[in-house]
């Protein structure tokens, strides 16, 4: 008896073993599809590889359906540790690896307005709504802090999309506004969410608004100086070391080690891990990257880019899958119409959330810009940004699985509502929004690739070498090296402090930075000339 219980256990276990060896080889599979029917439809006005994605996704799991009977849609089971653990980190990171920083840290104050202030009201607007709208639709007994929950996770915009569907090199000003708001909201509303599950909602007074106001701070603080910190300590040990000396696999293999645990520190500190990992990949491209061999650095920039477009497609094709889910729909067979009424209430207050902090801090924004030339947010780009940001994706299903299900599963009819009602905004304003903002760029911004004052330099390795501030000057080199020529035309007073801050801001750094940080952590210029020294080979190939 023992020896046949012995041989049942072990045939159940190969029997699984090989059924998630199947699912596996399935997954493989429709990534590459994905990749090549992307690549085809590369030159489309309308798809994106996201949609695409989520298209092929829809389409397998409805095939899943009909052959297992509608017992299930999907090849894998969805686990927001999946999501956040394993493929949000590497997708952060090369954006704030590739992110081109000059204009990024130029619109430094407006993308933490539009990210941090604009995340709050659409917040408020979204939460408001849903206790008005909802009890009138009588889906169910939803608490106080659900109604808050959904505010943050519906304020979460998809920065994964937004890479898809602007373009870095032709519309540099709303690339850097709408991702990086897409990061510091992604951010914001998963730490709005936290702060709601372990805040006391009961009884909301000053003292608990207060708190909660001082717990974003400090994760926000916190989080970017931990990110800063790990991509410093990252090019002081590759600096000191030099790995490139005996194996350039080390370097490349300590920048991706180095990156992943600044993302698993924050999540073990209980930080947001999504702005650690972005700031140490804008400091990492600018110290670590410079004081590696030239052949880790063009493996690195196309490692980063590789597993953040595998982690991209993952999602989508998941997100597709899953949201033919049976279970989830079961709960809301009865009662379709309160199903479309949620979503449609969703949608409508995303909209109206959106627009009700784009257009006013926008207009605050370009209070101290007196012309076209400071970079003003004109109303047509206004009216861009509003559109391209409101998708929501892969961190608003996370953060509904995380509030309203146990694993992916719920047996409360009305959190099965709401996790319906979430899948059917994310696909909505995926396909729908998605489909729509290229062709609305063309159509508002036709000349885009004229208006913008600050042209970007080329996507290679020698946009790196462009340095961490620049002041924009057009031809990708560094001003800093033309002695005191830097000076001659900046602005003095009042004017410079108020019209175009951050040239101040930039005088002020690459001092500091050339004076202190780069001898103590390498990067371009300040790294001591050693026979065959990457910094020899590099300043050779670049001069």
């Amino acid at each position: 008896m023992a020896v046949e219980s012995l041989l049942t256990k072990l045939t159940a276990f190969m029997t699984s073993d090989h059924a998630s060896v199947v699912s596996m080889n399935l997954f493989v599979a429709l990534l590459c599809a994905c990749i090549i029917i992307g690549h085809l439809l590369e030159e489309n006005r309308w798809i994106n590889e996201s949609i695409t994605a989520l298209v092929i996704g829809i389409c397998t799991g409805f095939f899943i359906l009909l052959t297992t009977g509608g017992k299930s849609s999907r090849i894998l089971v969805f686990s927001e540790d999946l999501f956040f653990i394993y493929l949000l980190p590497p997708i952060i990171f090369n954006a704030g690896f590739q992110v081109k920083k000059k204009q990024f840290f130029r619109n430094f104050m407006t993308i933490i307005l539009f990210g941090a202030v604009g995340t709050l009201i659409s917040f408020g607007i979204i939460s408001l709504g849903a206790i008005h709208f909802f009890q009138k639709l009588d889906i169910g007994s939803l608490k106080i802090g659900d109604y808050l929950a959904l505010g943050a996770i519906f304020s979460a915009t998809d920065s994964v999309c937004t890479l898809q569907v602007l373009n870095q090199d032709e519309t540099p000003l709303l690339y850097s506004l709408v991702f990086g708001e897409g990061v510091v909201n992604d951010a914001t509303s998963v730490v709005l969410l936290k702060a709601i599950q372990n805040f006391d909602l009961a009884h909301i007074d000053l003292t608990t608004a207060l708190e909660l106001i001082g717990n974003f701070l400090y994760l926000f603080i916190a989080s970017t100086m931990l990110g800063v910190l790990a991509g410093l300590l990252s090019a002081y040990i590759i600096k000191k070391l030099y790995f490139g000396r005996h194996s350039t696999d080390r370097e490349v293999a300590l920048m991706i080690l180095m990156a992943y645990l600044s993302y698993m520190l924050a999540e073990l500190f209980a930080l947001s891990a999504i702005l650690t990992v972005f700031f140490c990949g804008i400091v990492m491209s600018h110290y670590t990257w410079h004081n590696v061999t030239e052949s880790s650095r063009v493996t690195t920039k196309h490692a980063f880019a590789t597993l953040s477009l595998i982690a991209e497609i993952f999602i989508f094709l998941y997100v597709g899958m899953d949201a033919l889910d049976i279970e989830k729909w079961r709960f809301v067979y009865q009662s379709p119409g309160k199903s479309i009424g949620v979503s449609s209430t969703l949608l409508a207050l995303i909209l109206v959330g959106r627009a009700a902090f784009v257009f006013p801090l926008s207009l605050l924004a370009n209070l101290p810009k007196k012309s076209s030339s400071d970079q003003r947010i004109e109303f047509k780009q206004q009216v861009t940004i509003w559109w391209a940001g409101l998708m929501r994706g892969a961190v608003s299903m996370a953060l509904a699985y995380n509030q309203f299900t146990r694993l992916g599963h719920t047996k409360l009819r009305e959190n099965a509502i709401m996790i319906t009602s979430t899948i059917t905004v994310v696909l909505f304003s995926t396909v729908v929004f998605g489909l729509m903002t290229k062709p609305l760029v063309r159509l508002l911004l036709p000349s885009s690739k004229h208006v913008i004052s600050i042209p970007s330099p080329p996507s290679t390795p020698k946009s790196f070498l462009v340095p961490l501030l620049g002041n924009g000057n057009g031809n990708g080199h560094d001003s800093g090296s033309n002695g005191g020529t830097q000076d001659a035309g900046r602005p003095s007073g009042l004017r410079m402090l108020l019209s175009i801050p951050s040239c101040d801001v930039h005088h002020y750094w690459r001092k500091f930075d050339d004076a202190v940080m780069r001898p103590v952590f390498g990067g371009r210029g300040f790294v001591p000339f050693v026979p065959g020294s990457p910094l020899e080979q590099s300043v050779h190939q670049w001069s």
